[in-house]
Formats: structure tokens, C-alpha cells, sequence
């Protein structure tokens, strides 16, 4: 049996009652049909330009996806597991807090994809709760396992309902990834534009505090921001640019982007691993920490 059909695949003896009836909950598979065009979007929507025909031209001969493509698919499961069993859940209150992306196998350009999702941990921390999803994304007809998204988000108020406060070690998607005390190995900038919101959204995260200004205002933005996902897509292809493919990407979500403004993405180079920064430049703002990539080709030298 899938452990995504076991109700207790994901138990933790230090859950609360709560926690473990709510684990239990299996949503339904979700699928996900896409084509050329949306790989094209979605590649646009995280600065890919119009030279970058690999990228941005569906007649190319390398044409791809984008690595960062992978968190795509799995959001129609956002809605498909309920949170609102948690202690004054308020769905303003949420916010994503870290994403881990493994990327099992070649992204198909176009196809047919299902999703299983389901609770992998949740976490009291005393004023808010820190609930990751873990969900498996496969190829419809072969079956072949394409991606696995790790999902961690933080509802402000949520807490106190007893059980684990800690997170338990789960290697790549959970490691702290602290940039080494050296200059970086390799920096790349990149300014996004004013629509980049509005670019990344059409993507499938169409939540209004990327476009709607009153709604960032209830959220205490000066304006709608950029989805923590695109500044993640945007950094994850300087990544790519400079040390090649990767097979997994992991980040914390520490700040905020405005579109307009320049992303900086500072990379060290740590054996397998190459362990990343990104700031905002105008403001000397931390937007992604905490993240890093295993590399395909550890031997691979930055292409500067």
C-alpha cells in the first residue's frame, strides 16, 4: 500500500490528539494538466527572457521547464487539506514559511501529473502553528514519480494545542544550510519588474495579496509583494545559471519582495551543495535564507 493511502503513514508518537486524528484525513488525488504554453509562463514568470529560448521558445531544441516548475503542480492540493480543525485558524494569518522541491525525474514539457497530499508534521509553537505538507507528484499514464514538494506554513495565533514544538531532522528539506564565513563564490542580480506579480499569479497562486493593494494592506504591506515561490524561481535559476542542474531545492521565506525591485543572489559552493542567499538590494533586505541545492554534477565550476 502507498504510504499516501496509509491513514497512519505519517503518525508521530509526540503528536496531540488533535494532531493525529487530523493526520488521518486523506484527501483525494488531484490532477494537474498543463501544457507547452504553461512551462512557457511559468518560465517568464520567474524572469526568463525572450533570448533565453530554451526557456521561452517551445521550437527550441533544448526547450524546458525551469527546475522551480516543480512546485506548480501540487497547488490545487493547497485547498485539498483543510487546516481549519487548528485552535483560531485564520486564513489572513497564514504564511508560506519554508518550500523543499525534489526533483525525481526529467520534467515532462507537457502532460498529465497527479498529486497525493497529505499533513507530514505539525508543529505547536506556542502563539502560532507550523504545519508541513508533504505532497508526490507522478506522471498520470507511466506512474513514474516526478517531484516531491515539502511545504511548511506558519498560522499566527494557531498555537496551543499541545504536542511536538520541535521538527524532527529530515535531511536536505530541513537542514539550516548557514553560509560559510568567505565571500561568495559567485553573485548574480536581477531586477524584477513592476508586472511580476502579476505574471508569477497566472502560474496558479492567485491569492490577491500579490495584485490587490487593499488586501496587502490588511496584511501590513505597504503594497502587494511578490510570491516567496517566484523570488525562489527567480534565485533557483541564478543557481542554474551558474552551477548547473539540480536535483533539489530548499528555502526559507525571511522577507518580503516588492516587484520592481532587485534581487541579489549570493552562492557558495560546499561540495555537493551549493548554499545560497538572496536580498533584496534596495533595501539590504534578507528575502530567502536557509536555502541551498544538491547539485547533479557536483564537479560542476561556476560558469561566470
Amino acid at each position: 500500500m502507498s504510504l499516501f493511502k496509509d491513514p497512519n503513514a505519517f503518525a508521530d508518537p509526540e503528536d496531540s490528539q488533535l494532531v493525529k486524528e487530523n493526520k488521518q484525513f486523506i484527501p483525494d488525488p488531484l490532477t494537474y494538466s498543463y501544457t507547452e504554453r504553461d512551462v512557457i509562463l511559468y518560465n517568464l514568470g520567474v524572469g526568463a527572457t525572450e533570448k533565453e529560448l530554451k526557456w521561452t521558445f517551445e521550437g527550441d531544441d533544448e526547450f524546458q521547464a525551469l527546475p522551480t516548475f516543480g512546485v506548480i503542480p501540487q497547488f490545487p492540493c493547497m485547498a485539498a487539506v483543510p487546516l481549519d480543525w487548528l485552535p483560531n485558524f485564520n486564513p489572513a494569518k497564514l504564511l508560506h514559511g519554508e518550500q523543499y522541491l525534489n526533483i525525481k525525474a526529467p520534467i515532462p514539457t507537457s502532460g498529465e501529473l497527479v498529486n497525493e497530499a497529505r499533513i507530514l508534521e505539525v508543529l505547536d509553537k506556542g502563539k502560532a502553528a507550523a504545519v508541513t505538507m508533504i505532497v508526490e507528484t507522478r506522471d498520470k499514464v507511466s506512474g513514474k514519480l516526478i517531484f516531491e514538494n515539502q511545504s511548511t506554513v506558519f498560522i499566527r495565533g494557531a498555537g496551543g494545542f499541545g504536542g511536538k514544538r520541535a521538527g524532527s531532522d529530515r535531511a536536505a528539506a530541513t537542514a539550516t544550510n548557514a553560509p560559510p564565513k568567505r565571500a561568495p563564490d559567485a553573485v548574480v542580480e536581477e531586477k524584477t519588474t513592476e508586472n511580476q506579480a502579476a505574471l508569477y499569479r497566472l502560474s496558479g497562486d492567485s491569492n490577491p495579496l500579490h495584485i490587490l493593494p487593499e488586501f496587502a494592506a490588511i496584511g501590513g504591506f505597504d503594497k502587494p509583494i511578490l510570491h516567496g515561490l517566484c523570488s525562489m524561481g527567480i534565485a533557483g535559476k541564478h543557481v542554474l545559471k551558474t552551477y548547473g542542474p539540480y536535483k533539489d531545492i530548499k528555502v526559507r521565506f525571511a522577507g518580503v519582495v516588492y516587484p520592481g525591485e532587485t534581487i541579489v543572489t549570493e552562492m557558495w559552493k560546499e561540495g555537493t551543495k551549493v548554499i545560497f542567499s538572496a536580498k533584496v538590494k534596495e533595501r539590504n533586505a534578507v528575502a530567502l535564507a536557509a536555502a541551498a541545492v544538491t547539485l547533479v554534477d557536483p564537479s560542476a565550476k561556476a560558469k561566470l
